[in-house]
Order: structure tokens, then sequence, then C-alpha cells
């Protein structure tokens, strides 16, 4: 036994899946935009990053409120620009015959 204490690091996380468009599609094209290796791994890295901390509350996405709860998400305003032209017709419908 050594007198000598060591502080031990956390053990690493490796990860491996597999991702189908059809799961994600918005996530699968912003990493397929990169080649398999590091750069990929590293968009990843950040977008997972950041997402953390969105849903932690200590990045704010444009438009969200300010909110106390840890991990809420609300945004101002009524949300019409999100629900304007729901209801329109189909672009196809508005050129008409």
């Amino acid at each position: 036994m050594t007198g000598s204490t060591k502080t031990s690091e956390p053990p690493r996380i490796r990860l491996v899946f597999q991702l189908e468009r059809a799961e994600l599609p918005r996530l699968y094209d912003e990493l397929a935009r990169f080649h398999k290796g590091v750069k990929r791994v590293g968009r990843l890295r950040a977008l997972a990053y950041e997402g953390l901390l969105v849903q932690q509350g200590v990045l704010k996405l444009p438009g969200q409120a300010s909110s106390e709860a840890t991990g809420s998400i609300g945004f101002d305003g009524d949300g019409a620009e999100i629900t304007n032209g729901l209801f329109d017709p189909a672009i196809d419908d508005r050129d008409g015959p």
C-alpha cells in the first residue's frame, strides 16, 4: 500500500449509436454534413451541451421568456407568429385554376 491518496477521475462515457433519418430528420441532416469522425462527434457534443444548457435555463432561446423555474421553457407573446397561416389554404390551392 502506498501512503499517497490519489484522486481518481470519473470513468469515460463511450457511446455508440445508430441514427436513422426517419427518427430525427433535422439532427440527421445536421450530422450528415460532416464526414465520419472527429468533426461529426464534435458537432454532436456541441448540440447536446447547448441543449442541456437551454434545458437547465443557463441559455435562453430567442423569444424565450425569463423563468424562475429551471428547465421550463416559456415564450413571450401570444404565439401568433408560430400559428400564423395555420388555417390558410394549402400553397397549391392559393394559385387557383
